[in-house]
């Protein structure tokens, strides 16, 4: 019963989410009243509160936000920014900043993960820059570019630029960027939310070597994905 409950503190709410679930239920208070006036105590009335009642619980365990640390050296390590899976680790031309080639690894986050991101390395943030775009399903290679998105560029302490690119799915529409330029940054803290399906890019030198592989499961601030040449 101790480890449960150490546990659960473990939990707690995105701020995201604060305001869609206070309206979320109000909501149910409001529409229970005249539901209970115009059905009383019957089997309608509680299958309606049953639907109301799971699907802020769905919404709940949306914005659910782990507590998390990532225990050993960071120095040189490349962090999962997301949970999810692997879906892309590839050689790709970066135009936008680098102009040249990239290791790319990307993270698909379903409505299921939580949906926090974290910095994947310790740095300094040289720049944030957010993008409008499309809204094509975030798995599809062209979502990359395409979708609209926001890039953060990291200088590491070792002097190199890791681009990392949060991508709106084709139902998330909501990014959200905490980071800021000229700021420092460390792999523990948050990055940024991004609300419903989604992605999360990272750009890398080719030097970099990957440690996952495609379809594997990742743990946001927990999976090493990458490790950078010293």
């Amino acid at each position: 019963m101790g480890e449960r409950i150490r546990k659960l503190k473990k939990i707690r709410i995105h701020r995201e989410g604060t305001n869609e679930l206070t309206l979320g239920f109000l909501f149910i208070l409001v529409l229970g009243c005249p539901l209970w006036f115009l059905l009383g105590n019957t089997i309608p009335f509680w299958l309606a509160i049953a639907v109301l009642v799971a699907v802020w619980l769905m919404v709940l365990n949306f914005y659910r936000c782990p507590v998390r640390y990532f225990n050993g050296d960071t120095e040189n390590l490349v962090v999962a920014p997301a949970d999810g899976k692997i879906v892309v680790i590839e050689e790709a031309e970066e135009n936008e900043y680098f102009h040249d080639c990239r290791l790319m690894i990307s993270i698909f986050m379903s409505p299921l993960n939580v949906h926090a991101n974290w910095f994947p390395v310790d740095g300094r943030v040289k720049f944030v820059h957010h993008q409008n775009g499309n809204y094509h399903k975030a798995w599809l290679p062209k979502a990359s570019e395409e979708n609209e998105h926001a890039d953060i560029m990291i200088t590491t302490p070792g002097g190199e630029d890791i681009l990392v690119r949060q991508i709106a799915g084709a139902v998330a529409r909501r990014i959200v960027t905490y980071a800021k330029p000229d700021e420092d940054c460390y792999i523990d803290q948050h990055l940024g939310f991004i609300k419903l399906g989604s992605r999360v890019d990272v750009y890398l030198p080719l030097s970099a070597r990957p440690t996952v592989t495609m379809g594997q499961p990742t743990t946001g601030d927990q999976t090493v994905i990458a490790k950078l040449q010293k």
